[in-house]
């Protein structure tokens, strides 16, 4: 499929986990995919890096400046970059809750910002934010975090309304527990990190953890012209975990 083809693509966060399957898969369906990360080290050559710090206003609008001087045109945003966070209310301080409040939710709204010019300009312009189930679904220790997602949700509801008329659709995907480096990382430091990652798994409906590229599927969907009457959608890519309850088995 070659929905993609002549479009140019903007994925955050894209050198690794959920971010470089999207720029992949966009890449692998014809368009031409800049990767904003910090870190670019390795990425794969059908992919263009651009260094960015998405909460440097600055940054972000000369790395989204030199993707147009590049490539001429911006079509599609993924708004991938994020951190997580662990802990309930009492645990962390005010210190953290700017910093990931600022990276999760003022990022994406730093990078959209600067690309609306050239998405306005575009026959098919996209936004598509990452947010998580953890937006909509009360996790344990997930305070911040699930903050965080749920003003991603609702941004984006409100990005919809406030662009339809411009020819731009923003939608969002809630991913659930995904076979990331940052959960690498978090059950690394479980005191029984098998137990841990079967925990996690069984917690979906699947019975596994979310693959990043079923993740990055989604998103090309929503992304591509192809979904022209999508906008406003919250996906869910959770394996069950939002709306299945299964019994247990005997």
């Amino acid at each position: 499929m070659n929905d993609f083809d002549g479009l140019v693509a903007i994925v955050t966060g894209g050198a690794s986990g959920i971010g470089l399957a999207t720029a992949l898969e966009l890449a692998d369906r014809g368009a031409s995919v800049a990767v904003f990360d910090i870190q670019l080290a390795n990425l794969p050559a059908q992919l263009a890096g651009f260094t960015a710090d998405i909460t440097d206003r600055a940054s972000v609008n000369l790395a989204v400046a030199a993707v147009a001087d590049r490539f001429g045109a911006i079509d599609i945003v993924v708004n991938n970059a994020g951190i997580g966070a662990i802990g309930t209310i009492e645990d962390n301080d005010d210190a953290e809750w700017g910093r990931v409040l600022d990276l999760n939710v003022v990022g994406l709204v730093r990078v959209s910002a600067a690309a609306l010019p050239w998405l306005r300009r575009s026959r098919a312009a996209a936004i598509v934010n990452t947010c998580s189930v953890a937006a909509t679904n009360g996790l344990p220790a997930r305070a911040l975090y699930s903050a965080s997602k749920g003003a991603v949700q609702a941004l984006t509801q409100a990005m919809a309304t406030d662009h339809i008329r411009e020819g731009i659709r923003v939608n969002c995907v809630l991913p659930g527990t995904a076979d990331t480096p940052w959960i690498g990382r978090l059950l690394a430091q479980a005191t029984d990190p098998e137990a841990e990652r079967a925990a996690l798994a069984a917690r979906q409906a699947i019975g596994r953890l979310v693959a990043p590229e079923e993740i990055a599927r989604a998103i090309a969907y929503l992304a591509s012209p192809l979904a022209g009457s999508t906008t406003g959608t919250s996906l869910e890519v959770d394996g069950g975990l939002t709306h299945l309850r299964l019994r247990p088995l005997d």
